[in-house]
């Protein structure tokens, strides 16, 4: 039988009776807890920066408005046929880049019977197209920083590709069966004893006064688009650098397991959002930082880009309200018809427009001169409405 021998437990190491007692534990640094004070401060810091994003947003659309308002308006009188409904449309609101006010002076237009219900369709389908050139810029806030530029191109153009899909899709049907003509019909039918009324803006009270005044003492359209470029990022950079501390600690769960826990909240929100501050432009730009930053995936913020479709409607429905004519109600309930009828299409196949966001934002982060060939091909693109008239 072999003997088993049992040693003596032995201590890793050595007694010493001459070590001090042990006492209470140094406490630790407090570089993650943040003192009352400080943290008001983020917070307030925060709230300025933000509205300084959206300021610099109202100033932009007032700088495009000084020049292209009333051409825009012009131009919205000159189509003779769909396609060019659908290219004047993406062009009027790429100047003044508010899609509200594109379809409140379509509503006037067919209100005042200078234009037809079947060209102002096409028009609306423009305008949905034509209003996320506002996120690409604030998307280029991130171009330094690759992963994040993929990231926030991704998000800035995937509203982009909806848009144009669901136009590319609807367009043709509408010229042969009407289906959106047809649907806002029969909503105008439900709505025909609305009376006028109106919806104010919490952001627009906020931000207007003061883009008021710079604008008044500054009314030169082209310092103007260069004092909001400059103001916008500079807040958007502070932005991001606070998301990517503090606020991506902190916040990062409420939008993640709240506010974007599933698809009907991030639609929801976006509906909501956008109807109160009657701008899909400013909505749908302030997620681009969060997609950036990592606090948002694509596949959140796509639901929110369709409800900020929904929302950016309401304000030419209101408009068409007090109007008192049955053509404009139908008209801006065509607004709505389209982006509900390119959410049935698209929301089941959203992995397309999805996909190809990501492949093109990962393209355009990849190297310098991709980033400069993606971004130039983008402005390219506001050409070929122009080269369509001229041929």
């Amino acid at each position: 039988m072999t003997e088993i021998l049992y040693l003596p437990r032995v201590s890793a190491l050595p007694l010493r009776e001459d070590l001090p007692p042990v006492t209470d534990p140094i406490p630790l640094s407090p570089q993650h807890e943040t003192h009352p004070i400080r943290a008001i401060g983020r917070i307030v810091y925060f709230l300025l920066l933000l509205y300084l994003f959206f300021f610099s947003i109202e100033l932009m659309s007032t700088a495009f408005g000084m020049g292209g308002s009333g051409f825009a308006e012009q131009l919205l009188n000159t189509a003779s046929d769909p396609v060019a409904g659908l290219f004047i449309g993406f062009l009027a609101t790429s100047l003044i880049q508010s899609s509200s006010t594109t379809t409140t002076i379509i509503v006037g237009l067919v209100a005042s019977q200078a234009l037809t219900i079947e060209l102002a369709v096409p028009m609306l389908m423009g305008a949905n197209i034509g209003t996320t050139t506002t996120n690409t810029i604030v998307s280029v806030g991130h171009i330094t920083r690759p992963a994040e530029f993929a990231r926030a191109f991704a998000a800035s153009t995937v509203h982009d590709f909806f848009n144009i899909m669901a136009a590319a899709v609807i367009l043709p049907l509408e010229i042969f069966f009407h289906p959106v003509q047809r649907m806002a019909v029969f909503s105008q039918s439900v709505f025909a004893d609305a009376g006028g009324m109106s919806l104010a803006s919490p952001l627009k009270a906020v931000v207007r006064p003061l883009s008021d005044l710079v604008s008044g003492a500054l009314p030169y359209e082209l310092p103007l688009i260069g004092l909001s470029l400059l103001v916008l990022f500079i807040a958007l950079h502070q932005l991001m650098h606070l998301m990517r501390g503090y606020f991506l600690e902190k916040m990062a769960a409420l939008f993640d397991r709240v506010l974007f826990r599933n698809d009907v909240t991030s639609f929801g929100l976006g509906i909501v959002t956008t109807a109160a501050v009657q701008s899909s432009s400013a909505t749908t730009s302030l997620i681009v930082p969060l997609a950036g930053t990592g606090v948002l995936s694509l596949r959140q913020i796509f639901p929110y880009t369709l409800g900020a479709n929904i929302g950016t409607t309401i304000t030419a429905i209101l408009a068409s309200f007090s109007t008192g004519v049955p053509a404009a109600v139908t008209v801006a309930l065509a607004h709505l018809s389209f982006n509900i009828l390119g959410i049935a299409i698209f929301y089941p196949l959203r992995a397309a427009p999805i996909w190809i966001a990501g492949k093109v934002g990962a393209y355009a982060a990849r190297t310098k001169a991709n980033s400069a060939g993606v971004i130039t091909v983008y402005a390219v693109l506001h050409v070929i409405p122009i080269i369509y008239f001229i041929l």
